[in-house]
């Protein structure tokens, strides 16, 4: 059985972690949606106000996958959560538990700082990633409808303005 590690980002893998991003859009079928640098990556993850925190997952001390998650907040529980935006591991390396380290791992670190829950999306499509987090227990809140307001949209509700909103 293959030794499965996880372990904090460091600054050093940023270029590895925009690598992980890019294989991750590319098997959601996204990959002409991402902005991201490794510039951007590591502003947002090491720069002066982080934004959100990464863990990489090795297999025999090669990486594999990795999870990029930051805190949110429950009014109602009055305590902070954290949102899961990305786990994700290489389709050789799946299989060996490493999907589930890494997802342990936020789970862990949810629980030591108090947070009352852990949230995250997934494509209606995905089969296998709907199965892995039902299978570690998860629930569709299926009640709850995602919304976004981006590009010349979000640009617009942040202008002074007496117009209706772009369509999009």
């Amino acid at each position: 059985m293959p030794a499965v590690t996880v372990r904090d980002a460091t600054p050093d893998d940023v270029e590895l972690l925009h690598t992980l991003v890019c294989e991750l859009a590319e098997y959601e079928k996204l990959r002409d949606a991402v902005r991201a640098t490794s510039d951007s990556m590591r502003t947002a993850l090491f720069g002066p106000r982080p934004y959100c925190e990464a863990l990489v997952g090795e297999i025999d001390g090669s990486p594999a996958g990795f999870a990029l998650f930051f805190h949110n907040y429950s009014t109602f529980a009055g305590k902070p959560g954290i949102y899961l935006e990305d786990l994700y591991v290489r389709e050789a390396s799946r299989g060996h538990g490493l999907g589930k380290a890494l997802f342990k791992r936020v789970g862990e670190i949810a629980v030591a700082r108090d947070c009352s829950r852990i949230e995250w999306s997934a494509l209606d499509w995905n089969e296998p990633a709907i199965r892995f987090y039902t299978a570690q227990g998860a629930r569709e809140m299926s009640q709850w409808c995602i919304y976004r307001l981006d590009g010349p949209s979000l640009q617009w509700l942040a202008a002074p303005h007496e117009t209706p909103p772009p369509t999009t």
